[in-house]
């Protein structure tokens, strides 16, 4: 009954964007309108993020049942979003994302998929272990028809699909799919307990695939510190990102953030706050050149705001891990060739045998081609030796010589 009263409710008041280029001299601005309910400004982020736009600025109201948002957003190159196709899009996704309504018995953001398996990897980090992953994969005639995998506090979280390379479909095959499952633990687990390791094959229904990374991390918890000493200590405190909490009489609990800015990063934080099963009340965003500021005004999903010590340190535990996840940090390899089974072993072997710990990846295919974006840690805050593009690019270029090769680009992207 009360699914059906809430599709009521908005289906006599449907969602209302509207997308002004005249309003704002340097942003493109999206004002939302809606009735509201929780997780709807995660849902309005997430299509702001997944077109790649930045947001600049951000307004944020949804008391008294009413959500009321408004977003500066530029494009890639920090342009208006002029195209009438794209903006057209825009509308209809937020307009259907803020209009629909999941069952109190489903997830958020859940979309039916059966043209690839999901699988889901948790367990510590160590060198070589995306390599290892691949090969297993490879050996098991899985083919990776895209994977996101983050690294953050010594633990390590993976998204992976893969389809059945002579049919091209998903697995479904339960004594193959037991028998990935039990590899792939067995590759994760190392020389540490089993109970470190994660595996899971996922149901056909699908989560958006860097917050269900958020998900595993924080289940994971890679939030509790991990205590450095030494010069990596230093570094670690000086790029740490400011997240302070303030209880406003028994209203509200007001939480500031700073931290060098970087795309997504809103997405992150509501990404956090929303699963933790915090309320957004009222928010403000704004970014500089390096830096973005922001403030929140949260309550529980209970209606109570913050009201214990160790609450309010897990709090800022949790945003602060959530902010670092996808922080910029090292060297960042793009590479584009021909796809084929294997390739990822390949690569990602020419990894391990060099003794490059990957912190971050992202693998697409499409129409046949294969897209790795790599980002790998530094051993130290000493500057790389002038050669090293070259050496990456002699390592790799031998892998492709014998093949099509298309794209390869080293990018410099030191924090």
């Amino acid at each position: 009954m009360d699914d059906e009263y809430a599709k009521l409710i908005r289906r006599v008041n449907q969602p209302r964007v509207v997308i002004d280029n005249n309003a704002c001299e340097d942003a493109t601005v999206i004002q939302v309108d809606s009735v509201n309910k929780h997780g709807i400004l995660l849902e309005v982020v997430q299509v702001l993020t997944d077109m790649n736009l930045t947001i600049r600025k951000a307004y944020i109201a949804s008391d008294g049942g009413w959500f009321m948002d408004v977003f500066n957003v530029v494009d890639n190159d920090g342009n208006k979003i002029r195209d009438k196709e794209i903006i057209d899009y825009i509308q209809r996704r937020i307009e259907t994302s803020a209009g629909f309504v999941p069952s109190q018995r489903g997830s958020v953001g859940v979309m039916p998929s059966e043209e690839h398996t999901s699988i889901e990897l948790a367990g510590t980090d160590r060198p070589g272990l995306l390599s290892e992953v691949c090969a297993v994969l490879a050996d098991l005639r899985c083919n990776v028809v895209n994977a996101e995998i983050w690294t953050h506090n010594t633990r390590a979280a993976a998204v992976v699909h893969v389809t059945d390379d002579s049919t091209g479909c998903a697995i479904t095959d339960p004594k193959r799919l037991l028998m990935i499952k039990d590899l792939l633990c067995n590759v994760l687990k190392g020389n540490d307990d089993l109970k470190t390791a994660k595996t899971m094959l996922s149901a056909p229904g699908v989560m958006h695939r860097e917050r269900r990374l958020h998900q595993i991390m924080f289940a994971d918890r890679d939030y509790e510190r991990v205590e450095k000493t030494g010069v990596r200590a230093v570094e670690e405190r000086s790029s740490k990102p400011q997240v302070n909490l303030l209880n406003i009489e028994k209203d509200y609990t007001v939480i500031t953030m700073r931290a060098k800015d970087r795309p997504k990063l809103l997405f992150d934080i509501i990404c956090t706050l929303t699963d933790m099963q915090y309320v957004v009340f009222h928010g403000m965003v704004n970014t500089t050149r390096m830096d973005a500021n922001q403030e929140f005004y949260i309550r529980h999903v209970d209606g109570l705001p913050i009201s214990s010590e160790a609450e309010r340190v897990r709090v800022i535990q949790c945003l602060e891990a959530a902010i670092e996840r996808r922080a910029s940090e090292g060297l960042e390899l793009e590479l584009c060739t021909e796809d084929r089974l294997g390739l990822l072993s390949d690569i990602t072997r020419i990894f391990r045998e060099n003794s490059l710990c990957i912190k971050r990846a992202l693998i697409s295919t499409k129409g046949g081609r294969s897209a790795l974006q790599v980002k790998h840690n530094r051993s130290s805050l000493a500057p790389k030796p002038p050669h090293q593009e070259t050496t990456m690019s002699y390592l790799f270029g031998n892998l492709f010589k014998a093949r099509t090769f298309q794209n390869f680009k080293l990018i410099r992207s030191y924090s």
